[in-house]
């Protein structure tokens, strides 16, 4: 990887440079088919600049400097909304969330090794060879998280799609990778699709879960984020805007899975 400081006799940006403005590091993607610069700011903070093939350094430096308060802006952004997931340790107290409230974790010596996780007065109990083993303790929480998170999330279904008069699509709870929720529509006269629900949804209030979950539903109606899928969702929760808002502060918060 070559670092670049742009002057007048600087060379060609080439795939994989780095490319080094007024403090400010970029990484640089070439491409032939590009025709002009582009610049990306990923979820990560990292600046991307994005080239056409032979394009001198120099000329990159000054879309750069001519787009530096559009950076700025997005930069802060990012940093605002940064991913502040915290890992979980598999021991005795380690504090874990359902439906916005806090539970201990239970190591069991007498349960049966890959027993089902189970909340039980107030504590989640996973046996001492789920704690023992990283792959297995996740996989055990993971699972009670989609167990809990599906029943509790079929009993409010019903009236989420009665209330927006949209059909009642199936409900699935897994990991997506990241995101809270998403909507499949169904193909020919397979009707109303596939709801997906992310499993570390579970561990906020009910009230943002509610969000995500007529989210979904408003699109078994409208594809996309256009004017009138806002305006179906602002019709059964008028209030969406703020729990948007705090479902984007609290979820960046939320276990994700990592163990430490």
């Amino acid at each position: 990887m070559t670092v670049i400081t742009a002057d007048r006799n600087s060379p060609a940006l080439t795939e994989g440079d780095r490319l080094a403005v007024d403090g400010l590091a970029l990484n640089v993607r070439v491409s032939p088919r590009r025709k002009r610069f582009a610049l990306t700011v990923e979820m990560d903070a990292v600046l991307t600049l994005h080239a056409p093939e032979g394009c001198p350094a120099a000329d990159a430096e000054r879309f750069v400097r001519a787009h530096r308060s559009w950076l700025m802006t997005k930069l802060a952004l990012r940093e605002r909304t940064r991913p502040l997931n915290p890992a979980k340790r598999l021991v005795e107290g380690e504090i874990f969330r359902y439906l916005g409230r806090t539970y201990r974790l239970t190591i069991d010596p007498d349960r049966p090794a890959d027993t089902e996780v189970r909340l039980v007065a107030g504590r989640l109990i996973v046996s001492e060879e789920q704690a023992a083993e990283p792959d297995r303790g996740r996989a055990a929480l993971v699972d009670w998280y989609c167990r809990v998170g599906s029943a509790w999330a079929a009993g409010r279904l019903q009236p989420w799609a009665a209330r927006m008069a949209v059909a009642e699509p199936e409900l699935h709870v897994s990991d997506l990778g990241g995101r809270w929720g998403s909507y499949r529509p169904g193909e020919g006269e397979r009707g109303a699709g596939r709801m997906s629900l992310g499993w570390p949804l579970f561990q906020l209030p009910m009230h943002l879960v509610d969000y995500v979950v007529a989210h979904e539903l408003a699109h078994v109606r409208v594809p996309g984020h256009r004017a009138d899928f806002w305006r179906l969702v602002g019709q059964a929760l008028p209030e969406y805007e703020e729990r948007r808002a705090e479902l984007d502060e609290l979820g960046r918060r939320m276990w994700m899975g990592e163990i430490a």
